[in-house]
């Protein structure tokens, strides 16, 4: 497997992988149900028993396919930030070749092919649909820039949610993902802010800048419209992340969230660290 642009395959093939501070072995086992903090809010138990029973249906039969596959979507974005939001989908990544085995393990399962309610893009997803929970495995970002490699599989980390053991997306790789979604009718720029304050001060920038390439004026533009928003918390990320950016450090200051810049972007509750964990996000 490698990356579409090939050109540079054997370098990325021959670079060592920095884990970063999220690679500690002794954290290696997320506890998605946060369960150090008994009076918080357990964000797996927000998921409906009727809607988890197709969830833990498609899981066990993404299990028994024998090979590798990763946990996505908004359930990786939960993982990483402690917030649940309603999603009424679950995302798999998967190797490229290993698609047709995934498809027969979910249609031994009920699972549907949804393209005869609606049509897709079929060159990176495959979506399946069982009662209206919707089901995909992926393999290629949408637009075609990359496909899943081996490395999405040696940097993934275990974790557990409702005692189904999972491997779930590397941080750097969903935000990799979620910096090309910036559509008319969909972007992921809101999850990518919470994705970084939660996770910003651990995450392997390096990396991260190493499978942007060319594209790393997206995370530039990404981080300066972050440092306006939480400009205390944009301080925190490493300052070898903005020295290799050529950006300039923000600025000092109170240390507040600005709400109302947070408000400007949508007035739903999509900032996740404005929500108190009982409350799912909006968006």
């Amino acid at each position: 497997m490698a990356l579409i642009r090939s050109s540079r395959r054997a370098a990325r093939k021959s670079r060592p992988v920095r884990r970063g501070n999220g690679s500690n072995p002794n954290r290696s086992r997320l506890d998605l149900a946060i369960a150090s903090a008994p009076f918080q809010f357990r964000w797996a138990s927000a998921i409906s028993k009727e809607e988890w029973a197709f969830y833990q249906r498609a899981i066990e039969a993404m299990q028994k396919s024998d090979v590798p596959f990763l946990l996505g979507g908004g359930f990786a974005l939960a993982v990483f930030t402690g917030h649940w939001r309603d999603t009424k989908d679950i995302d798999f990544y998967i190797a490229p070749e290993h698609r047709d085995r995934f498809v027969a393990a979910l249609s031994d399962a009920g699972f549907l092919d949804y393209y005869s309610r609606l049509p897709y893009d079929r060159k990176w997803i495959y979506r399946s649909v069982q009662s209206d929970v919707i089901v995909d495995i992926i393999w290629s970002m949408a637009n075609q820039r990359a496909q899943v490699d081996d490395l999405w599989f040696q940097r993934a980390r275990s974790v557990s949610i409702r005692r189904q053991e999972m491997r779930v997306v590397p941080p750097e790789e969903l935000l990799w993902c979620k910096l090309y979604i910036l559509q008319r009718d969909h972007c992921d720029w809101t999850d990518v802010f919470n994705l970084i304050y939660a996770k910003g001060a651990q995450l392997d920038w390096q990396h991260l800048i190493w499978r942007l390439e060319d594209d790393t004026p997206l995370l530039r533009a990404v981080l300066t419209v972050y440092a306006w928003l939480c400009p205390g918390a944009a301080r925190k990320l490493p300052a070898s992340l903005w020295r290799r950016l050529n950006m300039a450090k923000p600025a000092a200051t109170s240390g507040a969230l600005p709400r109302e810049r947070i408000r400007l972007l949508d007035s739903r509750r999509w900032f996740a660290a404005l929500q108190p964990l009982s409350e799912k996000l909006e968006i």
